[in-house]
This record gives C-alpha cells, structure tokens and sequence, in this order.
C-alpha cells in the first residue's frame, strides 16, 4: 500500500489559459508548459504539448493544427483538454499510475457546465477523486495569507484569460470580480494596433513577445523602441517595422484600464471593515499578468492602495493548490463544494 501511495501521487493543477502547472505531493511543483496542443487534423492524434507545440504554432502545415484547448479559463474543446492532461500527467510519472486525488484551481466566474467539463476531464485523464477551488483562493494561500483568519485580504490574479479579482475572510470569498480580460486580450490589442496603424499582420507569439519586452501600463524610466516582423497587408510580402514602448503602452491602454474599472467596483463592494484591511495590507498581484511594466504603480495611483506583485507570481496559485493538497483537512473549506450544484 505505501509503494502504490508513492507511484499514485496526489496533484494539484493550476489549468490555465495560457500555461499549465502541475505540482505532486510530497515533491512540489514540477511542470509548467504552455497549454498549447498540436494534432493531426486527420486522425485527431496528439502530435505535441506544451513547449514543443508551441515552437510549431504559427508554422504548421496543413495536416497539423495548433490549438489551445483552454479559452478564458475554462475548457474549450474538451476532447483535446483531455488529451492535454493526460499528456502532461504522462509527462510527469510515465503514464503508469493513475493519481488517487488531483485539485484543479478553476476562476470564481466558472459555469456549473464549466466545472463539470473540468470534473470529466480529469476524471478521463485518470484521477478517481476530483476537487476544484477557486484561483484566487489558491493564490492567496499560495502567497502566504492566513484565509481562515477574520482579516481581509484583496488578492487580484491576471492570468492568460481571466483577472480573478477577491477579497478573502474566513475561509471564503467574500466578493469577487472575475472578467475574461487578461494577457490574451492584451496580446490581441498589440495585434490589432499593428494591423490598424501599420497595416501589419502579426502572430500570436509575436505580440506576447512584444507585450513581455517592451509592454508597460505607466512611462518607463527609459522609453524603447523595438523591431516586429510580420506580413505587409497591402503588398502581402514580409515586412519589418519599429515600434516604440509608448505605442505599445497605448495599445495596452484599453485592457489594463477595463482591469482597473474591475478592481474599482470590488473595491465599491467590499464591507467597511475589510475595505480599512485592504487600506493597512494592501492589494496583493499574482499571475503572469503581475509582471507587466508599471502595472503596480498604476493600480496604484488610481485606487491609493499600497500594491504587491508577490514573489513568483506565475506560480503563486499551483502553490496555494498544492498546499491545499498537502493539507486537504485543514483546507477542505475552501474547496468548491459538489452540493452547490
């Protein structure tokens, strides 16, 4: 029984929209992989995951077809999310054992459809018991928060497709703001800015690249400029152009203030005793998101809190999943609970 507890381990999963992280129990976080999948289009087969579909995005051939199986947040094509899973737990273990437990962190504006679709999903993939909670809960528990306390604690996790904004006491949520704006409509803004100002057509990984080097959602200290190769709409043939980070800080503009606005009415809706919390800890920034350019200060200046990105934010939700896991009986208030649905 204990050689079958080692080889079966428990997981938590942080399923993202843009990246999936695994971590196993006893050992800690031990995958993090695009959630990206490339099959054939024939067969349906799985060719590649992760980071080795991602080098084939944007130049696969006919037969092959690149998909993201997650779209802001949630499932999208359950069969390939499916597929995906299993992938990534084979990844982790060699496909021998199937897990006895896994944990998925899922965002607060989930569908009872939605988190069914998750349920299946790890269950097909072989788990035989399955819990969800909230991301925002995890990442706070990821980050260090005493949840369970009557303290408030406002965490804001900007993913690839959903911000998950909550104020937490108690072991619960007690407001939340879950908006299906985050890193990928942050990619499409640079996208369309490119095609409407420059009449070039770029990628996907083209403008994450953009967003991560040069984006920015306040004046940097040292404006920059950047070279973006794409496709000229008019002419059809390859082209390059150079861009300047504040361009690109303007295209950014609309998401980053929509992410704001979400943040305002949570804050509107937050009771009196939390809101003074908030006032003396601040608001807490988690997620991939977090790492945008200024993003903190603007938070900031526009909502006079104090603003933290935390250390690793991209990890701060698996590691609250993870800690969960580790300690299911001391957690299991947090868990999203089957009777509500």
């Amino acid at each position: 029984m204990g050689l079958l507890n080692i080889l079966s381990s428990d997981i938590a999963i942080d399923l993202g929209t843009a990246n999936t992280l695994i971590y196993v129990r006893g050992k800690g976080v031990v995958l993090m992989e695009p959630s990206i999948v490339a099959f054939d289009r024939n067969t349906k087969k799985i060719i590649a995951v992760g980071n080795k579909a991602k080098e084939i995005q944007g130049r696969e051939h006919r037969d092959i077809k690149v998909t993201r199986p997650m779209r802001d947040g949630v499932i999208a094509d359950f069969e390939i999310a499916e597929g995906m899973l299993r992938s990534f737990i084979k990844m982790i273990r060699g496909g021998l054992f199937p897990s006895r437990r896994i944990i998925i962190a899922v965002p607060t504006g989930i569908t009872e459809v939605e988190k069914r679709a998750v349920r299946d999903s790890a269950e097909h993939a072989g788990a035989k018991e399955v819990h969800l909670i909230a991301e925002p809960m995890a990442a706070a528990i990821g980050i260090g928060c005493d949840v369970e306390s009557p303290v408030g604690n406002m965490v804001i996790d900007i993913g690839g497709g959903t911000t998950e904004i909550a104020v937490i006491a108690l072991s619960g949520i007690v407001n939340d703001e879950s908006i299906r704006i985050a890193g990928d409509e942050m990619d499409n803004a640079i996208q369309q800015f490119f095609k409407k100002n420059y009449n070039i057509l770029i990628g996907e990984r083209t403008a994450e690249m953009i967003k991560c080097q040069v984006g920015s959602a306040m004046s940097l200290k040292d404006e920059v400029t950047v070279q973006v190769k794409g496709r000229d709409l008019v002419q059809g043939i390859p082209t390059v152009c150079e861009v300047s980070s504040e361009e690109i800080r303007e295209a950014l503009n609309e998401p980053v203030n929509q992410i704001i606005e979400a943040i305002r009415q949570s804050l509107e809706r937050t009771p009196p005793e939390l809101s003074a919390d908030i006032l003396d800890r601040g608001i807490m920034l988690t997620g991939g998101g977090a790492l945008l350019k200024g993003l903190d200060e603007r938070i900031k200046m526009e909502t006079n809190l104090p603003v933290h990105v935390v250390d690793e934010p991209l990890s701060a939700v698996v590691r609250g999943v993870g800690k969960v896991l580790e300690h299911i009986e001391k957690y299991e208030k947090v868990l999203i609970r089957s009777r509500r649905y």
